[in-house]
């Protein structure tokens, strides 16, 4: 039973994690189409939210390694 709340945690934030960056590059891309002048402002804030978008699954492993082993 471990084993499968650990791969349910893991495979489902890794799903959540892949659909809101690519939600957050698309419409980052769509801006910068639509306003080219404030391009790097943009790829910033795209940088900014896609790592943070990515710390969420490296803590779900943590927490999946947890029910693992304790």
């Amino acid at each position: 039973m471990k084993q499968l709340a650990a791969a349910l945690v893991a495979g489902l934030t890794a799903l959540a994690a892949c659909w809101g960056n690519g939600r957050v590059i698309s419409k980052t891309i769509e801006g910068m189409t639509r306003q080219p002048e404030i391009f790097n402002e943009l790829r910033t804030n795209m940088f900014i939210s896609v790592g943070l978008i990515e710390a969420v699954p490296i803590l779900a492993i943590v927490i999946s390694f947890l029910i693992l082993f304790l």
